[in-house]
């Protein structure tokens, strides 16, 4: 693996909300390194210890956690592992957040209401010590692990995809999946939807030209190359979608219901069952992508006759 020897994977299924293959953790085992990339939710840190106990490990084995950025599903029990004793690797757009949540949680509780705690568990602060600042290409060595950070907005400006060899972890930046079905989700919430850079980072994936990448939602992908293809197009018709919609005067709950059908049908398609529909709609409620697009184009709206 491009310079990494003995590395193993391991995906650990967090199980968010009770649904299988929606938040992944990944134990990344080298021979004499161990880190882990995502923390998913507090809500789900049960299942995550759960599964590294199957692989043999506590959660004071783990001296090393990294997150492709700050949002709850992927960081929200960052506070968690550092009271472990890790130490955790973010962008440094986004370190400021680890150190203080209280922000997130106001602006997330004002979307989330009573669901809060449910959906996302607790959510403790980072000490300053226990965080590590990343900047593009910043390298990180783990044992005879060695990780590079990419700086891949659009998704989040705290966005990172990390390099392993000649796979990534890419977060969200190379969309959304359900094992065992080809179709791809975008998610794209406010308030940093970001069209041109979102096309930008998958541009500079493309000439990485990884073997495999391991997004978040939901595991590993070899097919690398039709995977962000599709990504690419997917974005552009998203957001294409929701533009034509808006300049057509509808409101945001009929934007909504269109986006859906427009959804429904590309998963009727792809002959999803409704299990595989529930897992999707887990890990990317498709009204956050709505709101993230509608916010996106107010504040950059096309120039006339585009």
């Amino acid at each position: 693996m491009g310079g990494q020897t003995m590395v193993k994977i391991h995906t650990i299924d967090l199980h968010h909300q009770g649904v299988p293959e929606t938040i992944a953790s990944y134990l990344v085992e080298g021979h004499d390194g161990l880190a882990l990339v995502e923390t998913g939710p507090g809500s789900a840190l049960e299942k995550g210890v759960e599964g590294l106990a199957l692989l043999g490990y506590q959660p004071t084995d783990i001296r090393h956690v990294l997150v492709t950025h700050i949002h709850f599903d992927h960081a929200g029990a960052a506070g968690w592992w550092a009271a472990q004793g890790a130490q955790i690797y973010v962008h440094h757009v986004g370190a400021p957040h680890l150190i203080d949540p209280s922000r997130l949680i106001a602006s997330a509780a004002r979307i989330y209401g009573d669901q809060m705690d449910v959906l996302w568990g607790e959510i403790l602060p980072v000490p300053e010590e226990r965080l590590t600042r990343l900047f593009d290409e910043d390298e990180i060595r783990i044992g005879d692990l060695l990780f590079k950070a990419l700086d891949t907005p659009g998704h989040a400006s705290h966005h990172m995809t990390f390099q392993l060899g000649d796979v990534a972890f890419t977060g969200d930046i190379a969309g959304v999946s359900v094992p065992g079905w080809r179709i791809l989700d975008i998610p794209a919430p406010p308030p940093e939807f970001n069209l041109p850079h979102w096309l930008e980072s998958l541009a500079r994936l493309k000439r990485c030209d990884f073997e495999a990448v391991f997004p978040t939602h939901f595991g590993r992908d070899d097919n690398v190359a039709v995977r962000l293809a599709t990504v690419e197009a997917l974005v552009q018709n998203a957001a294409a979608t929701v533009y034509e919609l808006m300049a057509a005067g509808k409101s945001r709950d009929e934007i909504l219901e269109a986006y859906e059908i427009w959804e429904f049908q590309r998963y009727e398609a792809d002959g999803l069952t409704e299990h595989a529909i529930h897992q999707f709609l887990t890990a990317n409620p498709l009204y956050m992508s709505v709101d993230g697009i509608m916010r996106y184009w107010r504040k950059h709206p096309p120039p006339p006759n585009s």
